[in-house]
């Protein structure tokens, strides 16, 4: 009863599991959606207008462009005065210093009392002109501001600035304003920096107030539209002074509207808008793959990429960082093909450009030029082995994008001399950036626990250190498994099965016999048995053991997790049929223990799983043939692989009767050639 519990239970954990996936892809996705309650047409200069007569429902003035905004307060800004406040306490301060130095040490350097009545003289002038900070002095050079306001007695006069002095043009000017009759070596002696203090200060609030005081009195617009003017029909084109307009009109519908209200309204609507395409998505994946919904690893990385190109567009759009066309949306179905699948790939990037375009100005040749640039994407990179494919991969999407953005132009501008350029190299950029997915590949497959092409072929490379050694050590077992790989390739090929895949798997299918070489019958020299010292029970663990000895070698040598199915699959539940057999016959009327002959398994769960195991049973059987002919060959494939069927090995795997039939007929052709007898050739007669 409790069981029965348990199992009406399942449907509610899953259908809860995919509600929380659906509700937080869809929150993470609209939060960062844009909801400014922005003006929600969209145009642009020299497009034609795809929207019904537009007439102006109240006045509004035509606000001037950013460009001549920014020029005409630069213009105003220009003769700009900032304000200074003279500080005439730093001038009685110092001349009371060099008073009191005169009395102390002065009075013993100077020769006479014109010397101290010159330099306070000095100090007066100096001071009344007044000395800034070399700081400020270098501000006022930067904003070529030619004179400031100094403000003295709550007066506020101009005064240029080549008339005020810095701390060093002070002391110079001290030393040299009567080199006539005073002496520029004594002068120095009486350290006349320590009289010298900016008196100038910086009022930075009532330098503030004046410019905007300025700018508070600039006029914004040029012009005005009144209520019930036309400002466009549908299909005229937009231009330059109709796009003030419309933005002008932007401006004044985002004042005058309801924010608060309409930005609810969009809100839901961006709800209803992600959740219809994130709910198909989901559906087409409880229809054709549901084992995603078991693989977490996979259906991580598919929501992760739809919430983030969606998140990063919206974020593009919002702050207006950069063009949207810089980021390689081709990537997606590229990362997608290469650990999934073809289909899954296309319809993702079909989500996620639909589920982005909400946020774009021109939404239709967005999806348009998207889609084509994922299409040929995916069809250029069906299996990504070398940095090259990429390369190549890269220049194709660029050349799409390009050619299709031009289609896009041809057609609504009739004009080359109106052509975008600065797109094309947009398209650049993205190609580019498209070239770093092979880095990328390699950090999510180790976080999502993929294998990739470019690792299977890293793996299956003879000359790294697991399968050099098993070279060495079980020589027989290497030709074996070299000739299983060709064999259990070929056929995945001709099935549409994952050839790179079963080839790298068969590699690796017998590496637990490196632990006992000798009990196998490939490795065996010079007539030597162990098993003659065994007893058939022992024989079998033995040999059942080169399975569990495979998995800790893999373990060890970091092998990933789908090379260690074929390991553990490749005989199944089956038996050691040989000492299986022979213990019948010595104890006949008896039932042997069965689970000391079975293989720990468990059977084939995938097309590739069960090619092997059909591509190691006949490979290994081939070999005890007394003949090769074409009728010997032919029965002993269809024995072998009908005998598996019915022991019911692939049960669990996705494979058909036709796909068995023509890994059958593979076998059957390779074997031949194999097998083939060579011509013997003539002796040369004396």
């Amino acid at each position: 009863m409790n069981h029965l519990k348990k199992k009406n239970s399942f449907p509610y954990r899953d259908l809860l599991f995919k509600a929380l996936i659906f509700v937080a892809t869809v929150t993470v996705i609209v939060y960062f959606l844009p909801r400014d309650s922005k003006f929600n047409y969209q145009f642009d200069i020299d497009k034609p207008w795809k929207y019904g007569q537009l007439i102006a429902t109240f006045d509004f003035p035509i606000y001037k462009d950013d460009a001549l905004v920014k020029r005409e307060q630069d213009s105003l800004l220009a003769s700009f005065q900032p304000y200074f406040q003279l500080n005439k306490e730093v001038e009685k301060e110092a001349l009371t210093r060099l008073k009191d130095n005169y009395q102390s040490d002065l009075r013993s350097i100077l020769p006479s009392t014109d010397y101290v009545r010159y330099i306070e003289r000095k100090l007066k002038e100096i001071y009344g002109a007044g000395i800034i900070s070399t700081e400020d002095d270098q501000k006022l050079h930067k904003d070529s501001t030619e004179a400031i306001k100094k403000i003295a007695d709550k007066e506020a006069k101009s005064q240029p600035i080549s008339d005020i002095f810095t701390v060093k043009e002070a002391y110079e000017q001290l030393l040299s304003g009567d080199t006539v009759h005073f002496d520029r070596d004594v002068l120095r002696q009486c350290a006349l920096n320590e009289y010298i203090s900016p008196n100038l200060t910086y009022d930075e609030a009532r330098t503030q107030a004046a410019k905007e005081d300025i700018l508070n009195n600039y006029s914004w617009s040029n012009g005005a539209v009144v209520s019930g003017q036309k400002i466009i029909d549908r299909g005229e084109i937009v231009s330059a002074e109709t796009y003030r307009i419309l933005e002008s009109l932007r401006k004044e519908s985002i004042k005058r509207s309801d924010s608060l209200g309409k930005e609810r309204l969009m809100l839901g609507g961006q709800i209803l808008f992600v959740s219809i395409f994130i709910l198909c998505f989901m559906l087409y994946l409880d229809l054709f793959r549901k084992d995603y919904y078991e693989r977490k690893g996979s259906l991580s990385l598919l929501f992760i990429l739809i919430v983030f190109y969606s998140v990063v567009t919206a974020l593009m759009m919002k702050h207006s960082l950069f063009n949207v066309y810089i980021l390689p949306y081709a990537m997606l179905p590229i990362i997608i093909r290469v650990f999934l699948d073809s289909r899954t790939a296309f319809l993702t990037l079909v989500i996620t450009i639909l589920i982005c375009s909400i946020t774009l100005r021109f939404p239709h040749e967005f999806i348009l030029t998207q889609l084509a640039a994922g299409l040929v994407a995916i069809f250029s990179l069906r299996e990504l082995s070398q940095r090259s494919q990429l390369f190549k991969t890269a220049i194709l999407v660029i050349l799409t994008y390009a050619a299709v953005y031009f289609a896009f132009e041809l057609i609504t501008e009739n004009d080359l001399s109106k052509l975008n350029v600065r797109m094309y190299t947009y398209f650049v950029i993205n190609g580019i950036l498209l070239l770093f997915t092979y880095p990328l590949l390699f950090l999510l497959e180790k976080t999502f626990g993929f294998t990739s092409n470019v690792t299977l072929v890293e793996l299956s490379n003879i000359n790294n250190d697991l399968l050099r050694r098993m070279s060495e050590t079980v020589p027989g077992t290497f030709q074996h498994s070299m000739q299983v790989a060709n064999l259990a390739a070929e056929a995945a090929i001709r099935i549409g099965a994952k050839s790179q895949l079963v080839r790298t798997g068969a590699l690796y299918h017998d590496i637990g016999k490196m632990e006992n070489p000798a009990f196998f019958t490939e490795n065996q020299s010079g007539g030597v048995n162990p098993h003659k010292n065994l007893n058939y029970e022992q024989s079998a663990q033995v040999v059942i053991d080169h399975v569990t000895d495979g998995l800790k070698l893999a373990e060890k040598h970091n092998l990933p997790k789908v090379i260690k199915d074929f390991i553990t699959t490749h005989h199944g539940r089956g038996k050691t049929k040989f000492f299986y057999i022979s213990w019948k016959n010595e104890h006949p009327g008896e039932e042997p223990n069965e689970e000391e002959f079975t293989y720990p398994g468990p059977n084939p769960f995938s097309k590739e799983t069960a090619i092997l195991m059909m591509a190691d049973a006949v490979e290994a059987a081939s070999r005890s043939l007394p003949e090769y002919t074409e009728e010997s060959i032919s029965n002993l494939v269809d024995k072998i692989i009908d005998s598996q069927m019915e022991d019911g090995y692939f049960k669990e795997c996705p494979i058909t009767f036709k796909d068995i039939a023509t890994v059958k007929a593979v076998f059957k052709e390779k074997l031949k050639i194999m097998y083939h007898t060579r011509i013997s050739y003539p002796e040369l007669k004396k």
